[in-house]
């Protein structure tokens, strides 16, 4: 009887105030999709930041460690097929690939596992969040940094080396670069 109406709640304003900055931000993304160059101009110069934050502070090694971790993960499955060969291969009789090898057979385009947009969203977010927690002492612990680097050097040789094996073995390219391109006539 003496109940307020659900949208006059404070809940309901707040939600509807965060729904309409949302929206906002998603418009602001939706309009940057087409400038790949500029946005990654972007990313590129806030991660220098970051590089510089981390290098004149001389702490925050775990943060940049945690960092590079997540960005070669993304890295991993912006190059990876979204429909992994070696799966659908394990289905299928012997001696039949399910992509084409033969000019007769049907073309499949490459589709990434995950797309340039959504990793360049989520790279930058993941330096922007790193940036701000290097502003933070509790994330300043107390590393020996050459050992992470070394590390990280060689979780990146060994996965990577993975990975170009996987591409030499079920021949796909994850890059247009040197790929054949018709001009619109």
């Amino acid at each position: 009887m003496d109940e307020p109406e659900p949208a006059d709640t404070p809940f309901a304003a707040v939600s509807a105030q965060t729904s309409k900055y949302g929206r906002i931000f998603q418009s602001y993304l939706d309009k940057s999709t087409p400038f790949i160059t500029y946005r990654w101009v972007g990313s590129g110069v806030l991660f220098v930041l970051f590089a510089l934050r981390i290098f004149l502070a001389q702490g925050w090694y775990i943060v940049a460690y945690s960092l590079g971790i997540y960005l070669l993960n993304l890295f991993l499955a912006f190059i990876s097929p979204k429909f992994d060969p070696s799966l659908e291969e394990e289905g299928m009789e012997e001696g039949t690939s399910s992509l084409p090898t033969k000019q007769d057979q049907e073309f499949r385009p490459f589709v990434r596992r995950l797309p340039e947009f959504k990793f360049w969203y989520a790279a930058t977010r993941a330096i922007a969040i790193a940036f701000l927690c290097s502003w933070f002492a509790v994330f300043d612990l107390p590393v020996f940094w050459p050992v992470l680097v070394v590390y990280w050097l060689i979780l990146v040789a060994l996965t990577m080396r993975r990975q170009i094996q996987h591409m030499i073995k079920y021949r796909y390219v994850p890059f247009t670069v040197g790929k054949q391109r018709y001009s619109k006539n």
